[in-house]
């Protein structure tokens, strides 16, 4: 991260250094098509982030400053399968705290578990997913592990596509959640860079107001 990316919010610290490492790919004029058929002008991988030292420890530092200030009284760290689950281990590492991990579905054989890890009825747990997107999978995982017995507090991405509906289905289901970048910083700084123009902007807003109609 060169100084004048540590000058910059986190948010847009962040959002820098994932276009930078291809993380975060956007072509508005050669959409993408995601395996629900929408059309989609970005890519996000933010695994690719733990092949990067320095970003993935920016990272993993930033969840563990805004878990400790929102939620100090977290007792164990969940990721959520899989991408969350690295990310979940570095900052539970970090915080000295025991790790667990919860699968979409439960395996189909040994123990059948959909959680792995020691579930403790009554802990405090704050949940650790890599992307936001439509909050789906991060309330299924949330649900899992109320169904569990355990408190979740939380919930923390490092991105997100900040769509209106997931905000909804979100607060619906009760969930706290910060992120740590969003869609809005990383237009900012694409333009700023010259990732995108500006005439496109008003294109790679409104996906993601509609991204169901979005044709671009």
């Amino acid at each position: 991260m060169t100084n004048n990316e540590s000058n910059l919010p986190l948010s847009a610290q962040i959002a820098t250094e994932l276009l930078e490492i291809k993380a975060i790919k956007l072509q508005p004029k050669d959409p993408f098509t995601w395996a629900s058929g929408w059309k989609s002008p970005i890519y996000c991988d933010n695994r690719m982030t733990l092949s990067y030292p320095t970003l993935r420890t920016v990272i993993k530092n930033a969840f563990v400053k805004e878990i400790k200030a929102r939620y100090p009284k977290t007792e164990v760290i969940a990721g959520v399968a899989t991408a969350g689950i690295p990310q979940g281990a570095l900052i539970a590492e970090e915080m000295g705290l025991p790790f667990i991990y919860v699968r979409d579905k439960a395996k189909s054989h040994g123990r059948t578990n959909r959680i792995e890890g020691q579930v403790q009825e009554g802990k405090n747990v704050f949940v650790v997913e890599d992307l936001i997107s439509t909050g789906g999978s991060s309330i299924k995982a949330i649900e899992a592990l109320r169904e569990a017995g355990m408190k979740v507090l939380g919930l923390g991405a490092i991105f997100t596509y900040g769509f209106p509906h997931a905000d909804r289905n979100l607060m619906q289901a009760n969930v706290s959640h910060f992120t740590l970048s969003d869609y809005h910083s990383l237009l900012d700084i694409a333009v700023s860079s010259n990732v995108i123009k500006s005439d496109e902007l008003d294109s790679l807003n409104s996906w993601r107001m509609e991204p169901e109609n979005w044709r671009g």
